[in-house]
């Protein structure tokens, strides 16, 4: 039987390391969890850049794949 407690945390990995996170959280409050300034990285989804805008909006499913990166500006 599985408790409440486990059944609301979803498996994920974050820059390749296995983490367990609540059912609904989106990749911002990942970020606050680990006291990860936003502005200070890029994010990726699976592989795909996720823009800042929508950070607080993706809803992270069991599975996913988040990466954290410096942001490359210049030109």
């Amino acid at each position: 039987m599985t408790s409440d407690l486990t059944a609301a945390l979803i498996p994920i990995t974050l820059n390749g390391n296995p983490e367990l996170v609540p059912a609904g959280c989106t990749i911002e409050a990942l970020l606050r969890r680990h006291h990860i300034a936003p502005s200070d990285v890029g994010t990726a989804l699976n592989g795909d850049f996720v823009p800042r805008a929508q950070r607080a909006t993706l809803l992270l499913q069991r599975g996913d794949a988040v990466t954290c990166f410096q942001p490359i500006v210049g030109g």
